[in-house]
């Protein structure tokens, strides 16, 4: 009988250390798929696209009524409606509009100024989970995506505006040179909405949940603010404690509330603001804007995955 020889399978090579595939990919030139770039060129990356940036901004505001038949108007009429309820309710009914002058042009304009900063925020907490296909779909920096959202409600606060300067005139507002105060407001204002954007965007893409939760939060945040009533007044009258006082005063939704009635209401004086108020609103953009635009490039690479 023939004997039959059976080989041995052969021994599977042993799997390569990853210095191995570091040194084998950095030989051939290759680099990690979605890797995050450097802080320098994620912000160049974001400068290229920065047409990409206003369109998508632009778009998703044409968008945001396209179904209502009224369209563009509702853009217009939303902070005017919420405005009409706080009057009905803080100014008539609680007595508010006492001793304030010229209320329905405060009250309008902390509503207009207060919805900016509400819309963005809600808006880039859901600006990665919200948009999922879109971040899966495309290579794009991710920051884009807060950054338009926060732009989309500036442009909304622009018609918003055009409708608040007739009813400052309707109410006896003379127009003045400190309108243009209003400029560099808007820009604080939009630096500070757009860090916290990106910062709410990075939480609410690792948890959606946060989206149910913020309503909640802004409206306390609302209350807080000063727009239906005067931050001054009450500090003055009611003698708060001190750590009460600074944190009304220095906070950032009431800071640029002030400095927009500053800027367009002859009736509100420079004594009503809070010591250095414009320290306050550059310090606020600074910080918020800058840390809460490193704060989101710091995961970019984890976007739209799981």
């Amino acid at each position: 009988m023939s004997q039959v020889l059976h080989t041995p399978p052969p021994t599977p090579a042993p799997a390569p250390a990853d210095d191995d595939l570091a040194a084998l990919a950095a030989r051939h030139g290759l680099s990690v798929s979605g890797a995050r770039p450097t802080l320098g060129e994620y912000i160049g990356q974001l400068w290229a696209r920065r047409h990409f940036i206003t369109a998508f901004a632009t778009a998703k505001l044409t968008a945001q009524y396209s179904q209502a038949k009224l369209g563009q108007v509702w853009q217009v009429m939303t902070p005017l409606l919420n405005a009409a309820v706080y009057y009905f309710i803080f100014g008539v009914l609680l007595g508010t509009k006492q001793h304030v002058p010229d209320y329905i042009p405060f009250l309008v304009t902390g509503v207009f100024i207060w919805t900016f900063t509400q819309s963005s925020i809600m808006a880039g907490t859901r600006a990665i989970s919200g948009n999922l296909g879109l971040v899966r779909a495309l290579h794009f920096p991710r920051a884009a995506l807060p950054i338009s959202f926060a732009i989309q409600q500036l442009q909304q606060l622009l018609f918003s505006m055009a409708a608040l300067v007739v009813i400052l005139l309707c109410f006896g507002v003379p127009l003045a040179p400190s309108w243009l105060l209003a400029i560099p407001v808007l820009v604080l204002q939009f630096t500070f909405n757009a860090g916290v954007s990106m910062v709410m965007a990075r939480l609410g893409a690792k948890t959606p949940d946060i989206a149910q939760l913020m309503p909640f939060v802004l409206r306390t945040w609302m209350y807080v603010s000063g727009v239906m009533w005067s931050i001054d007044k009450l500090t003055k009258k009611d003698h708060l404690p001190h750590l009460v006082t600074i944190a009304l005063e220095t906070n950032p939704a009431a800071v640029y509330i002030d400095l927009m009635r500053y800027a367009l209401i002859d009736s509100f004086h420079a004594s009503q603001l809070p010591p250095h108020v414009w320290a306050a609103a550059a310090g606020w953009a600074l910080i918020t804007g800058v840390g809460g635009f490193i704060y989101f490039w710091k995961a970019e690479e984890t976007y739209g995955r799981g």
